[in-house]
């Protein structure tokens, strides 16, 4: 019995001390995780990368004309890199070089609006002088510069499409790598230009 009893005593003392050390982990453990945002603070605008600033003053497209260039809306920049290929004339090419260099012109203003609009909400709350009133009308002038630069950069698509014809706007669409929607999306496009 005694023999029973020492072993029952060491086996209990062992899983005790197994507990413990397990335990000891879980209270030394940290109780939080730092923020993704870790390291932003330190940023000139917070709202904003350095490089999301960069291609807001620089008009680059940053996306904003997915919905255009996926449904079979060709952009300007792509047309002019393409224009061999797509064997653009002589008044498309300067139709559409001009389109960019309108479209980039406004894209530029429009970004650095909208870069002075974050710069303003973001020095609203580092100097605690914001309130409901000033933050609406900090977001509603976001929002609206927010709403204008997509819309540029979508209209410029719809104005490059006019000025193609059904058959670049589907090479268009295959050199580019979107030939999924080729055969949907040009079709579509191309009902509404006038050529």
């Amino acid at each position: 019995m005694t023999n029973r009893f020492t072993l029952k005593l060491i086996a209990v003392s062992a899983l005790l001390i197994g507990a413990g050390s397990t335990f000891g982990q879980h209270v030394h453990a940290p109780t939080h995780t730092a923020s993704p945002y870790a390291g932003q603070q330190t940023r000139e605008i917070k709202s904003l990368s350095s490089a999301q600033t960069a291609d807001l003053l620089t008009g680059k497209g940053m996306e904003l004309a997915k919905a255009a260039e996926l449904n079979g809306y060709p952009g300007p920049m792509h047309t002019l890199e393409l224009a061999t290929q797509l064997g653009l004339s002589a008044g498309q090419r300067l139709a559409s070089e001009t389109l960019m260099t309108r479209h980039k012109a406004e894209a530029r203003d429009l970004g650095a609006q909208l870069v002075q609009a974050e710069r303003a909400l973001d020095q609203a709350f580092a100097s605690r002088q914001i309130d409901a009133a000033r933050l609406t009308a900090h977001t509603e002038r976001i929002g609206q510069l927010q709403a204008l630069l997509r819309k540029s950069h979508l209209d410029t698509h719809l104005q490059q499409t006019a000025l193609l014809t059904p058959e670049q706007i589907a090479r268009y669409t295959q050199l580019r790598g979107y030939t999924g929607a080729a055969d949907t999306a040009a079709p579509a496009a191309a009902s509404i230009h006038k050529h």
